[in-house]
C-alpha cells in the first residue's frame, strides 16, 4: 500500500479547545468553546454570565436616585455616558428639560469618557498583539483625562456624577484651561500611536481582513457603534436622533468599508479626534455662570455648621454658607440654577439648604427616605444615547411610586458578542484575540 493510500485511511478528528475564561485576552469573564481543525476554527460557542450583576433587578428594588452608582458599573470604562443615559430616560418620564449649562457639561463629560474608552480599547488590543509601547502611551493619555474627571466629579472611575435634573456640581474654577491642556496632550499621544500602529506591517497584517462581518449581518444582529460603522453604515445616535446639544456641534461620523478589525481600529482612532473637536466647541459655547462665591467672611466648614446647629447656636447661621469637601465643590446654591432644574420632586436641594434651613432639610429627607423619594408619573420611557460601543438605551416603567417598576438596559456590546461566532468561524485561532479585542466587550455592560 502506498503512503498516500495509507494517509487516506487515517482517521482525523477535530479538537475542542476552551479559550477563556482564564485566558488573559478574555478578561476572566467570557468563555469561547472552539472546534479546531489544526489552527482553523470550524465552529464556536460563546458562553457569558461570569460577571452577572443583576443590575436591572437591583434597580427595581432601589429608589430612582439610588440607581446612579449601579450605572457606573455597567460600562465602567465610560461611566459618565451610562449616568447620562439613565438620567435622560428618567427625565423623559418627568417631562423635564435640564438647563443649558447642564447640557453642555454632560456633553463635555460624556465625550471625555468616550475618549478614555477608545484609548483603553485600542491600547489593550494593541498590547494583546505585542504592541506594548502603544498601550503604555494610551494609558498615559487616559490618565490625563482621568485627572480632569477627578477634578469635576471627585472620582476617577465610579463617579456617580449625573443627577436627575442636572449634574452633581458645576465645573470647578480653572476647568477650561486644564481640560484644553489635557486634550492637547491626548491629541499628541493619539498622533504618536497612529504613527506607531496604522502603517505598521505586523499590526496591519494581524487586523486586515480578520473578524470580517457584512453590513447586512451587522444590521441583522442589531449591532451599532464603531462596529457597525466599520461596515459602511453611517449611523450614530448623536447624529440620527440628537439629544442634549449635539445638534449644535460640527463633527464627522467616521465610517469604514470592509467591516474588519482594521476598519474598526481606524474608526475608533478617528472618533477620538471628533470627540476632542466636540469638547473644544462645547467649551467655546457653554453658557457662563458664577464660578466663585461672593460671600467673603460668611463661609464656614459644613461640619462646623452642623455642630453649631446641634448645640442650638444658630444665631447668624442663616446668613452663612457651608463649605464642603472637594467632591461637593461647585455644588453650592449660587451656581445651582446654572446646572439644575428647579423641581423639588425630581432632585435633591443644594447642600447649603440641607445644612442651613429646615425647608431644605425636609426636602432632602423626603427625597431620600424609603417610601417617598423621586416619584415620576405613571408611564414608560426609552432613551438611547451613543455609548462608546454603540447605542446604549434605558427603558424605564414607572408605576408612580419611588421605585422603578421595570428597568431594562440595551447594552451595545451584548449583540456584538452574540455575533462573535460569525466573526471567528472559518478564521485562525490566532485571529480570535484581535477580533475579540475589537468587540471591546465590557463585562459589566454585557452581563449587567
Amino acid at each position: 500500500m502506498t503512503q498516500a493510500a495509507e494517509f487516506k485511511k487515517t482517521r482525523t478528528e477535530s479538537m475542542l479547545l476552551n479559550v477563556g475564561p482564564s485566558h488573559p485576552a478574555m478578561h476572566g469573564i467570557v468563555r469561547i468553546i472552539t472546534e479546531l481543525d489544526g489552527e482553523n476554527v470550524l465552529s464556536s460557542d460563546v458562553e457569558i454570565g461570569y460577571l452577572h450583576r443583576a443590575f436591572e433587578k437591583s434597580s427595581e428594588q432601589s429608589g430612582y436616585l439610588q440607581v446612579m452608582p449601579y450605572t457606573d458599573r455597567l460600562n465602567y470604562v465610560s461611566p459618565l455616558i451610562n449616568n447620562t443615559g439613565y438620567c435622560l430616560a428618567v427625565e423623559k418620564l418627568f417631562g423635564l428639560d435640564v438647563t443649558e449649562r447642564a447640557k453642555y457639561i454632560r456633553v463635555i463629560m460624556c465625550e471625555i469618557s468616550r475618549i478614555t474608552d477608545h484609548l483603553t480599547c485600542v491600547g489593550a488590543s494593541a498590547m494583546e498583539l505585542g504592541a506594548f509601547t502603544a498601550f503604555l502611551y494610551m494609558i498615559k493619555a487616559r490618565d490625563y483625562l482621568y485627572k480632569i474627571i477627578e477634578d469635576v466629579t471627585g472620582a476617577r472611575l465610579t463617579i456617580s456624577y449625573m443627577r436627575i435634573g442636572g449634574v452633581k456640581g458645576d465645573l470647578p474654577a480653572g476647568f477650561e484651561g486644564k481640560c484644553r491642556e489635557a486634550l492637547a496632550e491626548t491629541r499628541k499621544v493619539i498622533k504618536e500611536c497612529d504613527e506607531l500602529l496604522t502603517k505598521n506591517r505586523i499590526f496591519v497584517d494581524r487586523l486586515k481582513d480578520t473578524g470580517v462581518i457584512s453590513k447586512e449581518a451587522a444590521l441583522g444582529y442589531g449591532i451599532t457603534g464603531p462596529f457597525l460603522r466599520s461596515t459602511g453604515v453611517d449611523y450614530d445616535v448623536r447624529r440620527a436622533t440628537p439629544y442634549l446639544v449635539y445638534d449644535r456641534f460640527d463633527f464627522e461620523v467616521p465610517v469604514g468599508e470592509h467591516g474588519d478589525n482594521y476598519d474598526r481600529y481606524l474608526c475608533r482612532m478617528d472618533e477620538m479626534e471628533q470627540s476632542i473637536r466636540i469638547i473644544e466647541q462645547a467649551l467655546d459655547q457653554i453658557p457662563q455662570g458664577p464660578v466663585l462665591l461672593g460671600t467673603d467672611g460668611k463661609v464656614i466648614p459644613a461640619e462646623d455648621m452642623v455642630d453649631e446647629a446641634k448645640m442650638g447656636r444658630v444665631e447668624g447661621l442663616g446668613f452663612r454658607v457651608a463649605d464642603f469637601d472637594p467632591t461637593l465643590a461647585g455644588a453650592n446654591k449660587y451656581m445651582y440654577p446654572e446646572g439644575h432644574v428647579n423641581n423639588k420632586r425630581a432632585e435633591l436641594p443644594p447642600k447649603e439648604d440641607t445644612y442651613s434651613n429646615i425647608e431644605g432639610l425636609m426636602n432632602h429627607f423626603k427625597m431620600i427616605m424609603d417610601g417617598h423619594g423621586i416619584r415620576p408619573p405613571k408611564g414608560e420611557a426609552y432613551f438611547p444615547v451613543e455609548g462608546a460601543n454603540g447605542e446604549l438605551g434605558f427603558y424605564i416603567v414607572s408605576d408612580g411610586t419611588g421605585r422603578p417598576y421595570r428597568v431594562r438596559v440595551r447594552p451595545p456590546c451584548f449583540v456584538i458578542v452574540a455575533a462573535l461566532p460569525v466573526l471567528i468561524n472559518g478564521g485562525s485561532l490566532a485571529d480570535i484575540v484581535p477580533t475579540f479585542g475589537s468587540v471591546n466587550m465590557i463585562g459589566g455592560e454585557l452581563d449587567r
